[in-house]
């Protein structure tokens, strides 16, 4: 791999993995399985049928759990701590054996790539939550499984594509997240403040 390519690639799993880090490992898997696409040393690990089925399993699950409305919030609460190491980690295996600076500058923007991604996920559909019909969730969730596989697709076999396009996608989350984060601080109050005064209600003093 050439120097783009390993940075697209690099960009790409973090990236993805914020989104969903079980479809980013089974289709990166399946591709190095399949001999579609040639994966770095350190990342041929997720070649194993060991991982393929870990992935495959874990990946079903989420599938339904990421598109029932409230469930798809706390499931993405608890992947606040496995999708954003995940990344990170993920990260430094698609640059291989390099220098141990280049290693950890690796680290750090893969952590904050996946971090970006899994904020931007999990305040949006903790948005579209409010809305009580399931097809805004189903079209989220689905969306985003399009984006992870088209992204990585595109990382590996078109990795300036990739990056013109990911550039793009962190122009808009830096003028979507603020506001995405208000809705969010807004819906948290609306609710502590409803959640308090049935409490204050039921309150026999």
């Amino acid at each position: 791999m050439d120097q783009v390519e390993t940075i697209a690639l690099l960009m790409g799993v973090a990236w993805a993995s914020g989104l969903n880090l079980y479809a980013a490992v089974l289709v990166l898997g399946l591709l190095g399985a399949s001999g579609y696409a040639v994966l770095p040393g350190d990342l041929q690990i997720l070649t194993d049928p060991l991982v393929l089925s870990a992935a495959g399993l874990m990946y079903f699950v989420e599938f339904f759990a990421d598109k029932t409305p409230g469930v798809d919030t706390a499931w993405d609460a608890i992947h606040t701590f496995i999708r954003i190491p995940a990344g990170a980690i993920l990260a430094v295996a698609a640059v291989g054996e390099v220098d141990p600076a280049l290693q950890f500058a690796a680290f750090l923007l893969g952590g904050t790539l996946a971090a970006t991604s899994h904020i931007t996920k999990a305040s949006s559909r903790a948005l579209i939550n409010t809305s009580p019909e399931p097809v805004s969730n189903w079209t989220a969730s689905i969306t985003e499984d399009v984006m992870v596989v088209a992204g990585l697709w595109a990382a590996l076999t078109y990795p300036w594509v990739f990056l013109a396009a990911l550039l793009l996608f962190l122009l808009f989350t830096a003028w979507m997240l603020p506001k995405l984060l208000a809705g969010v601080k807004r819906l948290y109050l609306r609710l502590k403040e409803l959640f308090g005064s049935k409490a204050a209600s039921q309150d026999p003093g």
